[in-house]
């Protein structure tokens, strides 16, 4: 079936195909993904242990070459000679969309330096999938992607902060022995924001939940069941202020800072100075910056 929906197209040689893969039910592997396995003369890979259960799943035996976040420079080398001898090779992670808070990027970016075709292969995304769950997104001016957050300390601290100061939406990532930690985070940062967890994304005990921020180190104490599985975590934007009688209130304050500082930097301290709400001094910002670098 798989040879029959996909064989139509061409799928060349000397060209690297990044694979998405399932992110817990078999079923959302897509035919095309079956079909390009089946033509790799090699399959490189995030676990070969994880990657060949799924080769014989599929009923295919590939050479694999193990490609990880701690050999992925090295392993390109590899890959590249196979390239460079006319073969197909296939990359795929543990679970979902190579390159998006997996590895993947390195090798496809030493592909295209090199001169190869790399061919994407849509399929499973843990963050694309809680989007299409979570609502009102993109009525609210869209979403970031921040994947997963430094693991400690003060990288970790600063870059959360960074997140919940700019008015959209944000995707983020975290391991389940983080997880208390982040949601206690988001508490004490953004009460009241509105705050999407999906837990085991597609799999048998799937939980998608939206609570205000604040609520949710509760939510995950009441089960000890919560704290177990996989995480994706939508915090929702900003919401829309009332709109300002006069636009041009604080220009003051702001034009000084947007001339002389990045946008962010400069709406935070705007807000911090007057008070104001972060998304309301936003789009006037960007009036600013565009007035004075028309």
């Amino acid at each position: 079936m798989a040879a029959q929906a996909a064989g139509a197209q061409h799928f060349a040689r000397g060209a690297l195909y990044m694979v998405a893969t399932p992110i817990g039910n078999l079923a959302d592997l897509t035919l095309r993904a079956v079909h390009a396995l089946a033509l790799a003369d090699a399959v490189a890979c995030e676990d070969t242990r994880v990657s060949g259960q799924l080769l014989r799943h599929l009923g295919l035996h590939k050479p694999l070459i193990a490609a990880h976040e701690h050999n992925e420079r090295a392993a390109a080398e590899t890959v590249l000679a196979r390239l460079a001898a006319g073969e197909r090779v296939a990359f795929v992670s543990d679970a979902g969309t190579p390159g998006l808070s997996d590895p993947g990027a390195v090798l496809a970016a030493a592909a295209h330096a090199a001169g190869h075709p790399v061919v994407p292969l849509p399929g499973a995304s843990s963050g694309v999938t809680l989007l299409s769950a979570a609502g009102d997104v993109q009525a609210h001016g869209g979403h970031v992607f921040a994947g997963f957050m430094p693991a400690r300390g003060a990288a970790r601290t600063a870059r959360l902060r960074e997140l919940v100061a700019q008015p959209l939406a944000v995707l983020l990532f975290e391991a389940p022995h983080r997880m208390a930690e982040l949601l206690a985070e988001l508490a004490a940062l953004v009460p009241t924001r509105r705050l999407t967890v999906g837990r085991e994304l597609t799999k048998q005990f799937e939980q998608i939940v939206t609570l205000p921020a604040g609520e949710a180190p509760a939510w995950l104490a009441a089960d000890a069941h919560r704290a177990r599985g996989e995480f994706a975590l939508l915090l929702h934007g900003q919401p829309a202020a009332a709109p300002d009688a006069d636009a041009s209130a604080h220009d003051a304050l702001l034009t000084p800072l947007v001339r002389t500082l990045p946008l962010k930097q400069a709406v935070q301290l705007a807000a911090e100075i007057s008070g104001s709400p972060r998304n309301a001094l936003y789009a006037r910002a960007l009036q600013l910056k565009e007035n004075l670098n028309p």
